[in-house]
C-alpha cells in the first residue's frame, strides 16, 4: 500500500512559514529527491496559492538555478489534489479540486496503484496527523528562530499526542539546516 509522507520546512523556534529559510540548491535537491518518490501532492488552499502558478510557470520558462529548475519540473509532473470549501477552481489538467472528506480521498488513494503520497500544506496534514494517517514526516529544521508564523498542527489540534522513530538525519553542511526523518511508531 502506498505511503503518506508530509515534509515540511520549520525553524529553531517552531514556525512553518514560507518567509523565512534557506532555499538553496541543497534544500530544493532534498525537497526534490522526496517528490520523486510521490505521485500526487495533497494541498489546502494557502498552500497551492503558494506553489501554483510560480512552479508550474517556472518548470515551462527554468529561469532559476538548477536545483530550483529541477524541483520545478519534478512539481509540475505530479497530480495535485487541492482540498477548499472556498475555492471555485484550479488550475492545470493535473489538479483537482476536493471539497469532500479528506479522509476517505485519502483512503480511496492509497487503495490505488501509484507511488506515495506527498501531504503539503499544514491544516491537511495536521487532520491526517490526527486521524493517525500520515506514515513518515519529513521535518527539515532551519538554523532560525524567527518569532512568527504559522506552528506545525497549530490549525486543527490533535486530541492524542504521536509517537514518533527517528530513521534517519541528513545535515547540511553548509547551512546548518537538519532533515529530520520519522515513521509513525508501530
Amino acid at each position: 500500500m502506498r505511503k503518506v509522507i508530509f515534509g515540511i520546512n520549520i525553524t529553531a523556534d517552531g514556525y512553518c512559514s514560507h518567509e523565512d529559510g534557506i532555499a538553496d540548491a541543497e534544500l530544493h535537491n532534498y525537497f526534490t529527491e522526496l517528490l520523486r518518490k510521490t505521485d500526487v501532492i495533497l494541498y489546502g488552499r494557502k498552500t497551492y496559492q503558494l506553489m501554483v502558478p510560480y512552479w508550474p510557470d517556472l518548470a515551462k520558462n527554468p529561469s532559476e538555478d538548477e536545483a530550483s529548475n529541477e524541483f520545478a519540473r519534478v512539481f509540475d509532473s505530479l497530480d495535485l489534489l487541492v482540498f477548499s470549501k472556498t475555492l471555485q477552481e484550479v488550475s492545470g489538467n493535473k489538479t483537482r479540486l476536493v471539497q469532500g472528506n479528506i479522509a476517505e480521498e485519502l483512503m480511496a488513494l492509497k487503495n490505488k496503484p501509484g507511488k506515495d503520497i506527498a501531504v503539503g500544506s499544514l491544516s491537511i496534514a495536521s487532520q491526517l496527523s490526527d486521524l493517525g494517517l500520515i506514515d513518515e514526516y519529513h521535518f527539515v529544521v532551519q538554523p532560525i528562530v524567527a518569532g512568527k508564523g504559522p506552528r506545525l498542527f497549530e490549525t486543527f489540534q490533535s486530541k492524542n499526542s504521536l509517537r514518533l522513530d527517528l530513521i534517519g538525519t541528513k545535515q547540511f553542511l553548509k547551512t546548518g539546516v537538519i532533515a529530520l526523518h520519522y515513521k509513525k511508531h508501530t
